[in-house]
């Protein structure tokens, strides 16, 4: 088993507070959509209005605390909604510009190493320019002192966006950098879980922007990275057991939505 007895009580109460905060807090009646509701019944239409809520939120109120508790023992330190850094240089800047005009017109290949080395050359070279970027979702410092800096995203990212996507873990790189040039830096998409299961996840869309091996973890890629092996199996046995205890509390939630 690879979590212990007061990670899986964590990711439990992170579980079942977040379930019961969104009872309380949800509002069930769905924006008015009266042909949806007519042929569907209000009953179904409310229980979709609360799960489209539930999964709007589940990276920050399920996902990054989850992660974050599973990886405190197997890290030096863990957190979440971190600040990568404040400021980047004019030659960083120019760097990745450079960088993602080649992929973005296929004249390149993603290679991580080179684009770490490339970066970490000019990090401090230039101006300093500040910057206000997108906060990491979960920063991690290994026991060997290298720092992960992780952005978790949907299981069907739009395959447009991970130009954007890529473009922030070269900045959350060159932000910090900028400020630790001798540090050891990595930067990757996580995505939770794989929607295509049994087959494996659809990677073709993003081959030509992320370096696959080195920049993007799903699934159990991604939960047995931060907890060790078997962690991503456990985890699914975690959230099926608190589901079938608050079984009565989610059918009492819905049963006023019940029509005749």
């Amino acid at each position: 088993m690879s979590l212990s007895l007061d990670q899986i009580n964590s990711v439990e109460k992170v579980l079942i507070n977040s379930l019961r905060n969104k009872f309380l807090n949800h509002n069930s009646e769905p924006s008015s959509m009266p042909f949806h509701s007519r042929l569907l019944g209000k009953d179904r239409m409310a229980l979709f209005s609360f799960i489209h809520s539930l999964n709007t939120n589940f990276g920050t109120s399920i996902f990054e605390p989850i992660a974050k508790s599973i990886a405190s023992s197997n890290f030096k330190s863990a957190s979440s909604q971190q600040v990568a850094g404040t400021q980047i240089s004019s030659e960083a800047f120019l760097v990745i510009e450079h960088l993602m005009n080649e992929l973005t017109t296929a004249m390149s290949e993603p290679n991580k190493a080179n684009e770490m080395k490339l970066i970490k050359a000019v990090c401090q070279k230039g101006e300093m320019r500040t910057v206000k970027l997108t906060k990491v979702d979960v920063k991690l410092v290994s026991k060997t002192d290298v720092v992960y800096f992780i952005d978790i995203k949907t299981a069907k990212p739009n395959a447009g966006g991970f130009k954007e996507f890529k473009r922030t873990l070269l900045q959350w790189v060159a932000a910090f950098l900028a400020e630790n040039p001798k540090a050891k830096v990595e930067s990757l998409i996580a995505i939770p879980y794989n929607p295509y299961e049994p087959e494996p996840y659809n990677r073709w869309t993003i081959r030509g922007m992320l370096d696959l091996p080195n920049e993007l973890k799903v699934a159990n890629e991604f939960w047995d990275f931060l907890g060790g092996e078997g962690t991503y199996v456990q985890l699914l046995d975690i959230f099926e057991k608190v589901g079938i205890e608050l079984r009565q509390e989610i059918d009492d939630y819905f049963s006023k939505y019940k029509f005749t």
